[in-house]
């Protein structure tokens, strides 16, 4: 087993048995999305994809959060962590639209609390998800007074339907995780302590068979639900929100309210 977390240990990365998991990891915070979480992200996701040694990859969050979003503090202060990310719907920093840099080995996302806003986009873009009976979803971008960059608007509905994507992005109320599953929108749901063994076992099951014919499977859905031309939508009209909308100081006015809906949820 190896090791390796980044100076400030915001995120975490641990290879074992062909399974890399990279963790989210500012519990105080939880697991908000700040300028330097969005930095190491990609890179520690490159290191796996490129270690001959890591088949799968599980993306999962130090309790009690899976992800909280961007960090509402500094995108109050600075605006800095919707810059350069792709959280704005420009490519990231790998080039690629979306919070992860292109990808050809498995991405399962270990969700074991609340996935919230830009947390929820992480959960959406990973290739498919199981959620701790502790998990929560949603999609509150219209209460921070943003836009989705990272292919909510893609990914939401195609797991869902249209109809309850736009519910959950018009209220930002939550969805459950026995909830979730009935939907379709993650494949288990399991008893929070058996989150990663379980999802370490379906890993296994995929390291078991043949590595490029999983690689190649994995390109072809990839291919077949590429879905371009939402994604540059969904980033054009972002982009037009900025311009016309978004203020730094709107955000740090509403950062309280948004907070304490969020508990209260």
């Amino acid at each position: 087993m190896t090791a390796e977390n980044s100076a400030s240990d915001v995120v975490l990365y641990e290879s074992d048995g062909g399974i890399a998991t990279v963790t989210l990891n500012r519990p105080d915070k939880r697991n908000a999305l700040n300028s330097e979480v969005l930095r190491l992200l990609p890179e520690l996701l490159l290191r796996a994809e490129h270690d001959p040694a890591v088949e799968v990859i599980i993306l999962t969050g130090t309790d009690p959060a899976f992800c909280a979003g961007l960090d509402l503090k500094q995108l109050g202060d600075t605006g800095d962590n919707l810059r350069g990310s792709g959280a704005d719907g420009t490519p990231n920093s790998t080039g690629v639209r979306g919070p992860f840099p292109a990808l050809t080995k498995p991405l399962i996302g270990a969700v074991n609390g609340v996935a919230i806003t830009g947390g929820f986009e992480l959960a959406l873009n990973c290739d498919f998800l199981v959620a701790s009976e502790m998990a929560k979803f949603g999609d509150t971008h219209s209460r921070v007074g943003v836009m989705p960059g990272w292919g909510l608007t893609v990914l939401l509905p195609r797991a869902i339907g249209v109809r309850r994507a736009i519910e959950m992005s018009l209220t930002g109320n939550f969805m459950g995780a026995e909830e979730a599953l009935n939907f379709g929108l993650v494949n288990h749901v399991v008893p929070h302590h058996d989150l990663l063994p379980f999802t370490r076992l379906l890993a296994a099951d995929i390291i078991g068979n043949e590595r490029d014919g999983v690689r190649r499977m994995l390109r072809t859905y990839k291919e077949h639900h590429a879905d371009t031309e939402q994604w540059e939508h969904e980033a054009a009209v972002g982009a037009t929100w900025r311009r016309e909308n978004f203020a730094t100081e709107k955000v740090a006015e509403r950062r309280s309210r948004i907070m304490e809906r969020g508990r209260q949820q």
